[in-house]
């Protein structure tokens, strides 16, 4: 696991090791359509182009399914003069998520999370983003601006929950 750390950029927060924990692979284990339609809609929240058939980032540990290395979520981070384009552009990278053929109950799911996840607490948990981690040699902006970025960012891709879910739902269909 040294190597890892050390190969990766960036911070690593939140470690934990998973005894006895296995790569996910969908021709062994099932997932349940809820949750496999909530993990969908959040990387398509996130812009999350990381978990594919190659390459799940999810484990199996004790008969629950945990999301890992969310390092290429919110991938505007490469492009920041070009935000707004991934903030309230479509995700075509969901057709190629490994838990699409799975995710039954996208419409829910997005119900779900605009129900959960508020304006107010996304500014609260992005307000709570310690400065070090916001400064980016690839912008002008301090800490402050970044911040304002992400919100805003986080807020527009919320604005488009249902369409999300849509696109997702497209995507599947065409899949399946």
């Amino acid at each position: 696991i040294q190597d890892l750390l050390q190969a990766s950029t960036g911070r690593n927060v939140a470690l934990h090791f998973l005894p006895g924990a296995i790569t996910y692979d969908p021709s062994v284990t099932a997932v349940d359509p809820l949750e496999a339609s909530l993990v969908v809609w959040l990387d398509s929240l996130l812009t999350n182009i990381d978990r594919t058939v190659r390459n799940t980032n999810m484990l199996m540990w004790r008969k629950e399914l945990w999301l890992i290395d969310h390092g290429s979520c919110l991938y505007f981070h490469h492009a920041w003069d070009n935000w707004e384009h991934h903030a309230t552009g479509p995700f075509p990278h969901v057709k190629d998520h490994v838990l699409l053929p799975f995710a039954t109950r996208l419409e829910e799911a997005a119900a779900l999370a605009a129900e959960r996840i508020t304006a107010q607490h996304i500014d609260r948990v992005v307000d709570l983003l310690p400065d070090v981690w916001l400064q980016w040699p690839e912008t002008e902006l301090d800490p402050a601006g970044i911040r304002s970025i992400y919100k805003r960012f986080l807020h527009l891709r919320m604005d488009r929950a249902q369409t999300l879910s849509t696109e997702a739902e497209h995507a599947r269909l065409a899949r399946v």
